[in-house]
């Protein structure tokens, strides 16, 4: 009788084998029930609330998992999917994880049949690349220009979100911001940044229908001094800097010793001078408005409105990056370098408006602006969250089209094609990988089904229609129209989805599908090793490139 030996610590625990893949399955699938009822037109709403009592009320799935606070790694690494499928595409999210929680789902079977995992994903991953051929076939080139198309996309899109109540306005939000931004790279592609050029500025009060796309910027400032300076200028000549119009201190403390009292005056008459000089170098150019994202001292602000010229201080760098784009203007760093083309003229009009109780300043009717604000009005601070999460889908779908022109069909029509191609094409795989491989043909269903189950119609009766509509892989727009539960023609109804956004969903949720079906241990509670003899570790020291990362906050 051999004895026991011990290899793990007493501190660590381990579970592997089966247990590990129920275990996960369970976990994923319980994440995926968590927002399947937020997948399509009648979704519903989810309410969080947050540790400081805060609220959130959205049906966004990255924004709800964002949320939520996960103690099981596995159901960590589906969190994770979500995101990953926010940044790449910015839709989609709540699908990706359906069809991950499917997939692990149909593998069960097989995990308790023995099956090896690797056969499983080896499965998968041919279904995967079949399924994306199939989305190659089905998909349709759309023109870019075309605004009808474009707004039946967008609005499709976000149709299954909060916002689909009012209509085409965010869709029309979404579409004017982001071909007012797209920039041409040459060679046909479009460049459009979502994230640097376009801002969203969230104003409570007045209603949603106010919102609109300006053709410039907005801002929370007001001018330095008002009563003194005009606070509309029409075709304003814009001068940015990002220098301070004040007098500069010394690097480090120097002391003078002043013997005679004219030495003192001549001190103060040598700081004028300085401020004067700086100023009658930038009025050389005539500009209308001087914005800096430094300050300016009372001397230069008498000096700027003596001459009527407007000024705003302490603009965050942003913002002036956006100025600059939407007015033609270029960011000068000192005033002894400003040159004629720095001074922004295509702006058309710049106006300080009250909107609540706070000043705005606008930079509008911009000549070709490349970078705007959509301001966003409505009656709560949930509200306009809401609304913005739905924005910010709707400019990524609007600059995923614009960045590739092509339409697959919505309401669950692609998913079923998919996975009739894919039954069809599973008696030609040999070998054991056959069955897993028509699994995650049939897992593909669970998008329509998920969406047939919140409309609240016979799910049975419905998918059996849909399976023997799409049966041979024809009829490949016939899907469930999301808000009535009716099948019908997606071209008709006009539900389309775009192609990379399908295409991102399919591959990030069968990888992470594979990736959590090979996990056949988990070891938990590994501490930290320290080398014996090895004292308290030194407290870090933060050099400056750490002071890079912190964020500045807002005055």
């Amino acid at each position: 009788m051999h004895t026991q030996v011990v290899v793990l610590n007493d501190s660590l625990k381990r579970e592997s084998g089966q247990k590990v893949h129920h275990a996960n399955i369970q976990a994923s699938k319980a994440v995926a029930d968590i927002i399947r009822t937020t997948l399509g037109p009648r979704s519903m709403l989810k309410m969080l609330l947050d540790a400081s009592g805060g609220i959130v009320v959205t049906n966004d799935g990255n924004a709800i998992l964002r949320e939520l606070d996960i103690a099981h790694p596995a159901a960590k690494s589906m969190i994770e999917l979500s995101r990953t499928q926010d940044e790449e595409v910015g839709d989609g999210t709540t699908s990706v994880i359906v069809l991950a929680g499917e997939m692990l789902h149909v593998a069960e079977a097989f995990i308790d049949k023995k099956y090896h995992p690797t056969v499983i994903c080896r499965a998968y991953n041919k279904a995967l690349e079949d399924a994306v051929a199939v989305l190659d076939k089905i998909a349709m080139t759309i023109d870019v220009n075309d605004r009808g198309i474009m707004l039946s996309l967008v609005k499709s899109c976000i149709g299954t979100k909060f916002t689909s109540q009012f209509g085409d306005l965010i869709a029309d939000l979404a579409i004017d911001a982001t071909t007012t931004v797209g920039v041409d790279l040459g060679q046909g592609l479009r460049e459009v940044d979502i994230k640097k050029y376009i801002k969203v500025e969230k104003v409570p009060g007045s209603q949603l229908e106010e919102s609109r796309v300006l053709k410039g910027v907005m801002f929370n400032k007001d001018v330095v001094a008002p009563g003194k300076m005009r606070r509309k200028i029409v075709n304003p000549r814009i001068i940015l800097l990002d220098c301070p119009l004040e007098y500069k201190k010394g690097e480090n403390q120097t002391n003078a010793e002043l013997v005679k009292e004219e030495d003192w005056e001549l001190l103060l008459k040598m700081e004028e001078e300085y401020i004067e000089n700086i100023c009658s170098r930038i009025l050389k150019f005539k500009p209308d408005l001087v914005i800096t994202e430094k300050g300016i001292s009372d001397l230069a602000t008498h000096y700027l409105s003596k001459a009527g010229v407007s000024a705003i201080r302490r603009l965050r760098k942003t913002d002036n990056n956006r100025i600059a784009k939407a007015c033609g203007a270029v960011i000068v760093n000192r005033p002894d370098e400003l040159q004629e083309s720095d001074v922004g003229t295509a702006a058309g009009l710049f106006e300080v408006k009250k909107i609540g109780d706070e000043f705005f300043s606008f930079i509008v009717d911009c000549q070709d602006p490349k970078a705007c604000t959509v301001l966003l009005r409505g009656a709560s601070k949930d509200l306009l969250n809401e609304v913005e999460r739905n924005l910010q889908d709707a400019m990524a779908v609007a600059r995923n089209i614009l960045k590739n022109p092509k339409l697959v069909p919505g309401g669950g029509a692609t998913e079923l094609t998919v996975s009739a191609t894919l039954k069809q094409k599973s008696s030609s795989v040999e070998g054991i990988e056959k069955w897993p491989y028509e699994a995650a043909a049939i897992a593909f269903e669970a998008i329509p089904r998920t969406l047939a189950q919140n409309c609240g119609v016979n799910v049975i009766r419905k998918m059996t229609e849909l399976q023997g509509l799409h049966a041979n892989g024809e009829n490949a727009w016939t899907g469930i129209d999301g808000n009535t539960g009716e099948i019908s023609d997606m071209k008709e109804r006009k539900i389309w989805d775009a192609y990379n956004v399908k295409a991102q969903t399919f591959k990030t949720a069968i990888e992470a599908a594979c990736m959590l079906l090979r996990i056949d241990d988990i070891v938990s509670g590994i501490k930290k090793k320290q080398a014996p003899g090895a004292g308290p570790s030194k407290p870090q020291v933060e050099t400056e490139a750490d002071a890079d990362g912190e964020q500045i906050l807002p005055d």
